[in-house]
Parts: C-alpha cells; sequence; structure tokens
C-alpha cells in the first residue's frame, strides 16, 4: 500500500504576507540593553551615546520605510509636511509600537537637556526628512526639526 504524503514547500516559495510580528518585551529589553552598552563603550560623552543611539535607528528606520511605502503606499512618498506628520503618527507608530503615537502638536520650544535619553534610538528611527531629538516633556517627546528647504517646498506644493 502506497502513501500519498504532502510536501511542504520551502519558506522560499511561500507569498511574503503583512505578518504583524510581536516581539516579547523581555527580549526586546535584553537585546535593547546590549545596544546602548555597546554603544557606550564607544563613546566618551552623553550627547555622543544619544548620537550613536540615533545613528543605529536610523538604519532601523530607513528599511522599515521603505517596507511600508512598498506594503501600504504602493511605492508613493508624502511629500506634504502634514501627511508626512501625520503618516508617521499613524502607521509608522502603529508598526513600530503597535498603536498610533498620542498626539500630534506644534511648538516652537527649544527646552533641550543634557541628560542621556535612551530614546534617542527611537528619534533616529522616526528621523528621515527631518532632524528628530528625544525629549523628556510630560513624557517623552520626539521633536522634528525640518530644514527651511523642506519647509519653503512644502508651501510651494501647497500653494501658500
Amino acid at each position: 500500500m502506497s502513501s500519498i504524503t504532502k510536501q511542504k514547500g520551502s519558506n522560499l516559495d511561500k507569498p511574503l504576507g503583512k505578518g504583524k510580528a510581536e516581539v516579547n518585551v523581555a527580549t526586546f529589553a535584553l537585546l535593547f540593553s546590549e545596544i546602548v552598552q555597546y554603544c557606550q563603550n564607544r563613546v566618551y560623552s552623553v550627547t555622543e551615546l544619544q548620537n550613536k543611539l540615533a545613528e543605529m535607528g536610523q538604519h532601523v528606520g530607513s528599511h522599515l520605510l521603505d517596507l511600508l511605502f512598498v506594503r501600504e503606499k504602493g511605492y508613493k512618498r508624502e511629500i506634504k509636511l502634514l501627511n508626512m506628520l501625520l503618516f508617521i503618527k499613524n502607521s509608522f507608530w502603529k508598526t513600530l509600537f503597535g498603536k498610533e503615537a498620542d498626539r500630534l502638536e506644534h511648538s516652537n520650544d527649544d527646552e533641550r537637556t543634557c541628560k542621556l535619553n535612551c530614546a534617542a534610538f527611537t528619534a533616529g528611527i522616526i528621523e528621515a526628512p527631518a532632524k528628530v531629538t528625544a525629549h523628556w516633556h510630560k513624557g517623552t517627546t520626539f521633536m522634528i526639526e525640518f530644514d527651511d528647504s523642506v519647509i519653503a517646498r512644502d508651501k510651494v506644493v501647497e500653494g501658500k
């Protein structure tokens, strides 16, 4: 009697899905702790440490942006500032943390401190068309500072 067996296809044959992978918090905490220690052993100041964390985050962010633009936007990148910020607040943040960012605010404050803020890594992830820094202000706040040329381009696009 012969038996018919189903052969499982390899992972390479399976289509890429929109998988929503969740990472164990303890595993992420251990990995992030190692990233901070790695960076800390290669710098001499808090500012250098935050810059190093932001630089590592930029690598993650650029790949994540590419992935989201392919999956959700059909290769279309936003060029309007408000749409970019809403994309970061909604889709980008939800992909990173499983929920949308709490709020989006406009501020002219320039409150900066030299205390270590490891959220610089996350600031690096969301840094794309602007300089992003992490601050403590009623919780962790990410300040996005756009270059003057980006703001001028947005005014032209908006027809202002």
